[in-house]
C-alpha cells in the first residue's frame, strides 16, 4: 500500500509566492495546494483532508493568519500550521504561535530553510495523531474492562449469595444427623458426616468472602480524615479477642492520618493484621510492628511479623482472590482476605506490595492519599 503523500495548504495574498511553492513542494514528495483567499482556502480544508497550513501573517484586510489559523483549527484540530511573516512582525508572529501556530518562517526565505521546518511539523502532527489514537485505545480497553470487572462482580454476587441457601440446607441437615443420630451411627459414618460440615463450612466462608469481594465495586467511598493509630489499636483488640489467651507483642509505632473510606480502611488493616497473627501462630515470641512514614504526598503504611514468612517468587499471587501460599493443614483461611485489602487500596488510588523470607517473616505496605 502506497503512503499517501503529506497534504499541504499554502495561503498567500502574493500569487507569485503561492505559485513557487505549488511548484516545488512536489519535488519533496509534499503534495501542495495553494490559495490567495482565506475564504477558499477554508473551504477546500472543509472538503478535504489536509496535513498542514502554511499561512502568511497578513492577508486580506477581512482575516489576518491568526484568524485563519483560529479557524482552521476549529475545523480541524489536529492541523499543524506554520506561519510566515516579515522581520517587522515577528511579535504578532509569536502571538500567532501562542494561538496556536507550530512555527513560524522569515520572509523572504529559501527552500532549504523552509523544507526542515514542514518536515518539524509533519513529525509532530504525526506524534499527536498516533497519542491521540493511543489514548483512545487506552480509553475504549479500560471501558472494556470496567464492563467486564462489572459483569464478574455481578456473577460473583450471584454466585454466591444463591450458594448460601443450599449450604445453610447441607449444614442444617448435617448438624441435626450428628445431634438426633451419632449414638447410633458408626464411627465411618460420623467422621464422613464431620467432613460434610467441615467441607460445607468452608464453602461458606469461600462465598461470603465473594459477597464481600463483589460488593466493594459497588460500594461508594466515603472519604473523611482518618485517625489511624486508633483504628490499629481497634483492630489489634478484636483480634485479641479472637484469639483469645494467645500473647502477640503488637508494636504500634507513630501512624500519620490520611484521608480514606473510614470503615475500609479499617477492613484493610483488620486484614492485613489478621494475616500476621496467622503467620505468626508457629512463635514462642510473636512480635508485630505497624509503621507509617509521609513519602512524596503518600502515607505508606506497614505491618512487619516475625511469622512464616513466604517465598517472593510467589508474591504475585497475594493479591489474587482465592490464593493461599500455605496449604489449609498449616493455616487457616480462604485466601480472600489480602484481596480484600488490595482492592480497598486500589479503590483509594494507593497500591500494596509485601516482602518476605521464608521462616524470617513478612512486612506488607500499602499507600493512602494525605
Amino acid at each position: 500500500m502506497t503512503e499517501s503523500k503529506p497534504r499541504i495548504l499554502v495561503v498567500d495574498d502574493e500569487a507569485a509566492q503561492v505559485q513557487a511553492l505549488c511548484r516545488t513542494l512536489p519535488d519533496y514528495g509534499y503534495e501542495p495546494v495553494g490559495f490567495t483567499e482565506p475564504e477558499a482556502a477554508l473551504a477546500e480544508l472543509r472538503r478535504s483532508r489536509c496535513d498542514l497550513v502554511l499561512t502568511d501573517l497578513r492577508l486580506m484586510p477581512d482575516m489576518d493568519g491568526i484568524a485563519l489559523l483560529q479557524a482552521a483549527l476549529a475545523i480541524d484540530p489536529d492541523l499543524v500550521v506554520i506561519i510566515m511573516t516579515g522581520a517587522g512582525t515577528i511579535a504578532t508572529a509569536v502571538e500567532a504561535m501562542k494561538a496556536g501556530a507550530l512555527d513560524y518562517i522569515l520572509k523572504p526565505f529559501k527552500l532549504s530553510m523552509i523544507i526542515p521546518v514542514l518536515e518539524r511539523a509533519l513529525a509532530v502532527r504525526r506524534l499527536r495523531l498516533e497519542n491521540a489514537e493511543l489514548e483512545r485505545r487506552v480509553r475504549e480497553h479500560t471501558a472494556e474492562l470496567e464492563a467486564a470487572n462489572r459483569e464478574l462482580e455481578a456473577f460473583s454476587f450471584s454466585v454466591a449469595h444463591d450458594l448460601r441457601s443450599p449450604l445453610t440446607v447441607i449444614l442444617g441437615y448435617a448438624d441435626a444427623l450428628i445431634e438426633d443420630f451419632s449414638p447410633q451411627l458408626p464411627h465411618e459414618a460420623l467422621v464422613q458426616l464431620e467432613g460434610i460440615v467441615a467441607g460445607a463450612e468452608q464453602m461458606r466462608r469461600l462465598t461470603d468472602g465473594l459477597l464481600r469481594l463483589s460488593r466493594l465495586g459497588r460500594q461508594p467511598l466515603s472519604k473523611q480524615r482518618v485517625e489511624v493509630a486508633a483504628l490499629v489499636r481497634q483492630a489489634v483488640e478484636e483480634l485479641r479477642r479472637t484469639h483469645g489467651p494467645r500473647q502477640v507483642a503488637v508494636h504500634v509505632g507513630e501512624l500519620p492520618d490520611c484521608v480514606a473510606d473510614q470503615a475500609l480502611l479499617r477492613q484493610v488493616f483488620f486484614n492485613v493484621l489478621s494475616n500476621a497473627f496467622k503467620f505468626t501462630a508457629p512463635r514462642s515470641d510473636p512480635v508485630i510492628t505497624v509503621t507509617g512514614r509521609i513519602e512524596g504526598g503518600e502515607r505508606i503504611y506497614a505491618v512487619r511479623d516475625n511469622g512464616t514468612g513466604f517465598d517472593m517468587s510467589e508474591a504475585e499471587r497475594l493479591f489474587g482472590a482465592f490464593q493461599r501460599l500455605h496449604g489449609s493443614d498449616q493455616h487457616e483461611g480462604t485466601g480472600i482476605g489480602l484481596s480484600i485489602a488490595a482492592r480497598v487500596v486500589q479503590r483509594h488510588g494507593g497500591r500494596i506490595w509485601a516482602e518476605a523470607e521464608l521462616d524470617r517473616g513478612a512486612t506488607f505496605r500499602f499507600s493512602m492519599p494525605g
